[in-house]
Parts: C-alpha cells; structure tokens; sequence
C-alpha cells in the first residue's frame, strides 16, 4: 500500500459498501441526535472534518445546515456530491484552509486517530470554530488500539490507514488546553462490534455510556468553545479563593 494517511481516499469506491452499518448508523444518531439538536444546526456554519463519503454531510444538511465538507482528496467528495449539495473541499485536518472562528459548528467522526498528531488536529478544529461553538466528535479508545491487531489477524477488517488512537484522559487534557468546555461525555460499544449477535447488548450496555466511557471502545464529545481570556480570568478567581494565587 502506498501512503497511508491517504488510504481512506484510496478505498473512496468501496467504502459504502464495506463499512459497519450498525456502527455508522449509531455515530449518525449519537452525533445527530445526542451531541447535537436540530434547532441548533439550522441555518448554523457545518463544517464536517474527515466527512469520507458524505454521511454527515447529508444529515447536517438534512437539518438545514450550510454544510462545508472536507477531506484529502477528490475521490471523496465525488461521493459526497452524490449525498447532498454541500460545499466541497479538498484539504488536510491538520492544516485547515479556513480563517479563524469560520464556523458556528464542528463535526468530526473517527477521524483524528488516522492523522500523525491527533492534538494538532483538536487545536485546528478548536482554531475555525466560532466563539460559542460546538465541536461534536468520536473517537476509538486508546484503551482497544490491541483489537485492531486481533481484526486484522483475522482479517475481519477492511482498512489499512493511519491508526494513532488517544485516551479518554488525553482527550479531557488536550479540551481543557484548546480552551474547549466538555459539555457531555460518554463512551459507546462496550466490545467490539463484530457480530449482529451483539448488537443488542451493545445497545443496551450503552446506556451506561457516562459512567462506563472510560473502558468503552468508542468515545463521543460535545465541546463549546470558550472565551479564552475569560477562562483565564475564571482560572484566577478560583486560585485566588483557594489562596494558591
């Protein structure tokens, strides 16, 4: 295989007939639905990162969204054109092409694990999000990386990109740094996803997403961006009450 940070622009034609239904399926009701609500996505700035092709995209616009989708190359977006009418760009998570605070609300679904810095893609994604904004993202659990070497000896798993999971706890860190308030945070997928017989428990077992998101295999964030310099005069004040400032 070549480049693997351009895998999943490679694998364009297959990916819809390849990917996990009942996975891709909870993470468009888990985004649309518990991270987000549609009075908040109407007429509202949609960037969605990593959008692969386009599953996102048509439900942000499906809510009436003014959707921007981005990902690494042409392939891609070809295949979002035929989900919805999106705005179509060709670019890189860890470098966006967009100005600071240009857009009221960020998407990113299991994406930032298959770039080779996963904070920096955070500080971007923290970067073109408005002041007030809400960044809504998923990702694996540093916890599981080992299930992938387990998948792919047994060649139940289809894909070869970058895999360069994080941690429930560096996630919390790397939020509170890029001045992005945890609103909600929960796990999803207490094992693997790897047989309909699951799927049931799987559901079921989610329910207990907040307090068993730590060991899950997947994790979901609603973030709001704060003012940063109010967050600062926050951090003072409570210093200052505690008599450590």
């Amino acid at each position: 295989m070549s480049d693997p940070r351009y895998f999943y622009e490679q694998f364009a034609d297959e990916f819809d007939s390849r990917v996990n239904v009942y996975d891709l399926q909870k993470r468009l009701s888990i985004v649309f639905g518990e991270l987000l609500k549609p009075d908040e996505v109407v007429g509202r700035t949609l960037l969605d990162v990593g959008c692969g092709t386009g599953w996102f995209s048509a439900s942000a616009c499906k809510w009436g969204a003014r959707v921007t989708s981005l990902d690494l190359g042409e392939r891609l977006l070809s295949k979002v054109a035929e989900k919805c009418d999106s705005d179509r760009i060709v670019g890189n998570i860890l470098e966006l092409p967009f100005r600071d605070q240009a857009f009221d609300i960020v998407v990113c679904s299991e994406v930032i694990e298959h770039t080779v810095d996963p904070p920096r893609a955070l500080e971007e994604l923290q970067r073109v999000l408005r002041t007030g904004g809400i960044l809504a993202l998923t990702t694996p659990n540093r916890l599981w990386k080992f299930a992938i070497y387990i998948a792919n000896a047994l060649k139940v798993r289809p894909y070869e990109g970058l895999e360069n999971w994080t941690s429930w706890s560096s996630i919390r860190k790397n939020m509170k740094e890029f001045s992005l308030d945890i609103e909600r945070m929960f796990g999803f997928h207490i094992v693997p996803f790897v047989s309909p017989k699951l799927y049931s428990f799987l559901d079921w077992m989610d329910h207990y997403g907040e307090k068993l998101g730590p060991v899950m295999l997947n994790m979901a964030v609603r973030v709001r961006k704060c003012n940063a310099s109010k967050k600062v005069e926050a951090n003072l004040s409570a210093r200052q009450v505690l008599g450590t400032g």
